[in-house]
């Protein structure tokens, strides 16, 4: 008895016992874990994912078979009818249903530079093809609105006419009147920002849909010159527009930019020399901007150029890119508030960029777009940023491009998510007239003009549809948020709030992932 005794204690001892790899790797996973939760506070694979889900929520026209959103359904099926050309498709820039041309350019032009610039690590997050998609619904838009040479068609609809009512676009009743741009009615800005969109689609789509590409191609390359020769302002033309989209920067910038991106599309110098000797007539070089914007294009024109600089191909024109750099330097310098004083952008008491009132989230994503595109620059060519207030390395301009996009992301006063369904608290209440009303596939009931105003506008409740990826206008200068359907200055969201975004998303999943590979080897390598 003894000696089963025994013989049971020493068999019991050993299956006790944890062998000493099962101990490390239960140690390692323990850090491993801790480490995640160090490294990914935030899921971006999450983030970039709901971003582009927002996309198919703004969607108008004939909506397709693989529609992930599924509380749209077709709207604006005669879009175009009255003038007699068909403008069915597109995006509704926001909370309301006119399809307006500027914002839409620069949406798909951000859109496609983050699929450019983050090819890579958007297709390491599975999300490229939907990416292309989003791209495309503008562009084919833009193929149809572009009627011949020196005609595009500029709006669908009117914001006065739109704004009386509060309708799902599934029942719109409001104006779908059409205006355009041509020889006698100018728009040089608009004319320029759509060149710009589909030249920058045409590299996203040269490889895998190469006649598309040279399609897109041929439509930018007319654009830009209807836009050069005849030269205008288009909210001088189409007024309508003036109260919503006002082409307040006037369109030397959208030219110099529809001329930067038909460079990289093409590689033809009759562009870069465009560039080159429009640089201090334009205000290429003349213009400090703190701003980066569907109006404002200077700084992301300046951006580009800056990549140009050490070219050896490009060395004869060395003297307009430093200037060029130079210009691209002061808006990234604002942004780490190290420019001389008063020529920083504010701040919230929290940390995040502030430009303006209204909208404001729009400045925060174009901003952490450059950003996040100056510090890999820097870092591929081995420099450091000289600051008025100091030298700034690469990585100090990448850690600050984070703090803004988790701040959307929830890492603020508030712990409030500015990315709508993205983590466990959102705005619920956004200004838009489809999330706010029952959807159409649930009831097809049609819902007049002033009903949704009558039921739906102003009662407490969520949303009873969640508008996923769009990004709000955010805060005011104090961290301040309230989530009131009313509110619109802080509650409305737009395609050109989410677009840059996209490619920032991308990049911060890809350094998460790979930080996490590096330190899990690491561990593995000490733990044994």
């Amino acid at each position: 008895m003894e000696n089963e005794t025994q013989q049971h204690q020493k068999h019991h001892h050993r299956v006790s016992k944890t062998p000493r790899f099962v101990y490390h790797c239960h140690i390692f996973l323990i850090i491993l874990f801790t480490l995640f939760s160090i490294t990914q506070a935030f899921d971006y694979a999450d983030a970039l994912s709901k971003s582009l889900l927002y996309f198919e929520a703004q969607r108008s026209g004939r909506l397709p078979y693989n529609q992930r959103v599924n509380w749209r359904h077709h709207s604006g099926l005669t879009d175009g009818l009255e003038q007699g050309v068909d403008l069915v498709g597109g995006y509704y820039d926001a909370g309301d249903h006119v399809k307006f041309g500027l914002p839409m350019a620069f949406t798909v032009t951000m859109l496609s530079w983050s699929a450019i610039e983050f090819r890579e690590q958007i297709v390491e997050a599975g999300e490229f093809v939907h990416v292309m998609e989003a791209i495309k619904w503008g562009t084919d838009y833009f193929i149809k609105a572009h009627t011949s040479p020196n005609v595009l068609w500029a709006e669908v609809g009117d914001g006065d006419t739109d704004h009386y009512c509060w309708q799902r676009p599934e029942d719109m009743t409001t104006s779908r009147q059409a205006f355009k741009i041509d020889e006698k009615n100018p728009g040089s800005d608009l004319a320029g920002e759509t060149a710009a969109a589909m030249a920058a689609a045409s590299i996203v789509f040269r490889k895998t849909n190469p006649h598309y590409s040279q399609l897109l191609l041929h439509h930018a390359h007319q654009l830009f010159e209807f836009g050069d020769k005849y030269r205008g302002k288009y909210d001088g033309s189409v007024g309508v527009v003036k109260s919503y989209y006002a082409s307040v920067s006037g369109y030397m910038d959208e030219l110099l930019w529809g001329a930067m991106w038909l460079y990289k599309a093409t590689d033809k110098e009759e562009y870069f020399e465009y560039i080159i000797s429009k640089a201090h007539t334009f205000g290429g070089i003349g213009w400090s901007i703190s701003e980066f914007s569907w109006d404002v294009k200077y700084a992301g024109l300046q951006v580009l150029a800056s990549k140009f600089f050490m070219d050896e191909k490009h060395k004869k024109h060395a003297d307009i890119l430093q200037q060029y750099k130079s210009k691209a330097e002061y808006y990234i310098c604002s942004c780490l508030n190290k420019n001389n004083g008063t020529n920083n952008v504010e701040r919230t008491p929290a940390g995040l960029l502030y430009v303006r009132q209204w909208n404001n989230m729009q400045y925060v994503s174009t901003a952490s777009f450059l950003l996040t595109i100056y510090s890999e620059f820097l870092k591929s060519k081995n420099q450091k940023l000289n600051c008025h207030d100091g030298i700034v390395g690469h990585e100090e301009i990448l850690s600050f491009a984070k703090s803004q996009v988790d701040y959307i992301l929830g890492q603020n006063p508030l712990n409030m998510s500015y990315l709508v369904g993205y983590g466990p608290k959102y705005p619920k209440r956004v200004h838009h007239r489809g999330a706010s009303i029952v959807s159409y596939r649930e009831n097809k009931g049609f819902i007049g003009c002033t009903q949704g105003y009558d039921n739906w506008y102003g009662v407490q409740e969520p949303n009873p549809n969640i508008l996923v990826g769009a990004l709000v206008g955010g805060p005011d200068n104090l961290d301040n948020f309230e989530d009131q359907r009313n509110n619109y200055v802080q509650t409305e969201a737009c395609t050109y709030n989410t677009a840059p975004l996209v490619g920032v998303f991308a990049k911060f999943l890809q350094i998460g992932n790979r930080s996490l590979a590096y330190d899990s080897d690491s561990l593995l390598v000490s733990s044994f």
